[in-house]
């Protein structure tokens, strides 16, 4: 286990008032956005990806920390939640879609980073962080989704089904920890022009750009805001689930362009 001790001694000398945020997925897109709201909000953030060089250049604009973490490592995840000492909102980020096949010609290994992505990633982050949160006594779960998640769509359901495995996650643990002081909100976006269709198309950047041509995507940042919005409410309301989408967009199959 990677040894994180003078980021949990930083964290631990932090002001008793100063809030907490883990942001996972951080290094890009909407975590990255996430993170400069919370931080504006007055959040102390701490920040985890893969890409550490983006991850310390974001923890230095914003007075944050920068923890390296992949959520496909279950290791990777015990050292980077053994480092937080207290905390008040996890916002799960990390995520991502590969490929588009039918079921038949379904690519497994871009099946099984889905799932360890967006599910086991989730998962290991909850397992790991919310007794901390609890302890806390006023935590918050951010699961950010996607309408995938509400829909199914044809050469889809890798990433479909790997977002509705993560929503039921997300949903359970609302009725589980009932009582509890902690809250559960799920944020399912639509189109969102970010590093998302460049990964899932394997780097084709042309074919990424088709995917919100003819339309106004949102953007990373609205998304943010509405992280921030859900992070700034009393903590007797919870925002169970928020569906967004471009006024442009209808469902995932279909949309109005230009």
């Amino acid at each position: 286990m990677t040894d994180h001790s003078a980021a949990r001694e930083r964290l631990s000398a932090l002001p008793s008032d100063t809030r907490v945020a883990v942001v996972t997925g951080a290094s890009s897109g909407i975590g990255e956005a996430s993170a400069r709201e919370l931080a504006r909000q007055g959040f102390h953030v701490v920040v985890g990806a893969r890409r550490v060089d983006r991850l310390e250049a974001l923890a230095r604009e914003i007075d944050g920390t920068a923890l390296p973490l992949d959520v496909t490592d279950e290791q990777s995840c015990a050292s980077f939640c053994a480092a937080i000492p207290r905390l008040n909102v996890l916002v799960n980020n990390a995520g991502g879609a590969k490929g588009t096949t039918s079921v038949m010609d379904a690519d497994e290994d871009q099946w099984r980073w889905m799932w360890e992505t967006n599910v086991l990633g989730t998962l290991r982050m909850v397992k790991g962080l919310m007794p901390t949160l609890v302890e806390t006594g006023d935590g918050l779960v951010v699961t950010i989704t996607s309408i995938a998640a509400l829909e199914s769509y044809d050469n889809g359901s890798g990433y479909t089904s790997a977002k509705h495995a993560q929503a039921i996650l997300h949903r359970t643990l609302r009725g589980e920890h009932l009582g509890q002081p902690v809250r559960f909100t799920e944020i399912a976006p639509g189109m969102v022009d970010t590093e998302f269709s460049t990964v899932r198309f394997d780097g084709d950047k042309d074919r990424a750009d088709a995917v919100y041509r003819g339309l106004t995507p949102m953007v990373a940042e609205d998304i943010a805001e509405i992280v921030g919005f859900v992070a700034s409410r009393p903590s007797h309301v919870n925002l169970d689930q928020i569906v967004v989408k471009p006024r442009a967009q209808h469902s995932a199959m279909r949309a109005h362009r230009d």
